[in-house]
């Protein structure tokens, strides 16, 4: 069997050879995406997809709430809900970049898989439910996602192959430590699928003002254990979460589109500007019009790696 810096090696070639500068790169793989960069970054605020991520040189950090999460080589991320998060390079030269690859999981890939996966009761109900986790990456794992990059220089076989490799990946995961949290996630009527559920609300319905009672009714949970679950999964409250979406998605508006500030406080449904300024410092650290003239990072909402 291969030494996993074998299997590192050669994805930190493929990685370069579709990489040319500092950046996120999409590739032919419609759910394959590469990151590269020449220095530590700065905090990176963004919603993200579910999704897996292998650092494959140097390291990051991701935060979900109050909780930090550091990963390099040897480790992979697992992202299983949509999160607002914040993430960050934290080891990077220019001798020695910081390179890694993330790969969107699909929900309907995920399920044709959990179809053909005899899974035992007790794997679903054992475990923590929160949304993102770290594990140190198995050597299976690392032989499928190198397969993956591998068809990047044969582009005729990616229809046929990359949807078959995807599905082992996800397999591995479903098998690895993680692999309950996805399991009750994806499991009908569960709580941790409620909460999927919930988020899927929320993102639809961040500018309007939160009713917890409505939300409970809608996901047919309790106001109790939709807090308790919610908080399990994300680190943080419905209307925490809500509060994310709604800063992130104003801070997009003003960087990419341009808006001032009072209309994009509006749009996302704030009615005060003294209130949209104050929860945009707390979690920014800067004011809002400070924030943008300083454009300190990018607005995100890709596939983290």
């Amino acid at each position: 069997m291969r030494k996993p810096s074998d299997y590192y090696r050669e994805m930190n070639s493929i990685i370069a050879q579709f990489t040319g500068t500092d950046g996120e790169f999409r590739t032919a793989i419609g759910s394959l995406f590469f990151n590269r960069r020449s220095s530590p970054s700065q905090p990176l605020h963004t919603a993200q997809w579910p999704c897996f991520a292998l650092v494959t040189q140097g390291a990051k950090s991701l935060t979900l709430g109050d909780e930090v999460y550091d990963y390099g080589v040897g480790d992979y991320l697992v992202v299983s809900l949509d999160l607002p998060v914040v993430s960050r390079v934290t080891q990077a030269t220019t001798n020695v970049r910081h390179l890694a690859l993330g790969m969107a999981i699909d929900s309907a890939r995920l399920k044709e898989v959990l179809d053909r996966v005899g899974v035992p009761p007790a794997a679903a109900a054992a475990g923590g439910m929160r949304g993102v986790a770290v594990h140190s990456a198995p050597p299976e794992l690392l032989d499928a996602t190198l397969r993956l990059l591998r068809l990047l220089d044969t582009p005729d076989d990616i229809p046929a192959l990359a949807p078959l490799i995807e599905q082992e990946i996800l397999y591995r995961l479903l098998t690895g430590p993680y692999g309950p949290t996805l399991l009750r996630i994806a499991a009908i009527d569960s709580p941790g699928n409620k909460v999927a559920k919930a988020i899927t609300w929320l993102r639809r319905n961040y500018t309007h003002p939160l009713c917890i009672e409505e939300l409970a009714g809608h996901v047919d949970m309790s106001v109790s254990s939709l807090h308790h679950h919610f908080n399990a999964v994300t680190a943080m409250t419905p209307m925490q979460y809500q509060k994310r979406l709604r800063l992130h998605e104003a801070r997009r508006l003003m960087l990419v589109e341009r808006l001032d500030v009072g209309s994009a406080g509006y749009r996302v449904g704030y009615q005060s500007p003294s209130q949209f300024s104050r929860e945009y410092r707390r979690l920014y650290g800067l004011s809002p019009l400070g924030d943008v003239d300083s454009v300190r990072e990018p607005v995100s909402g890709a596939v983290l790696i």
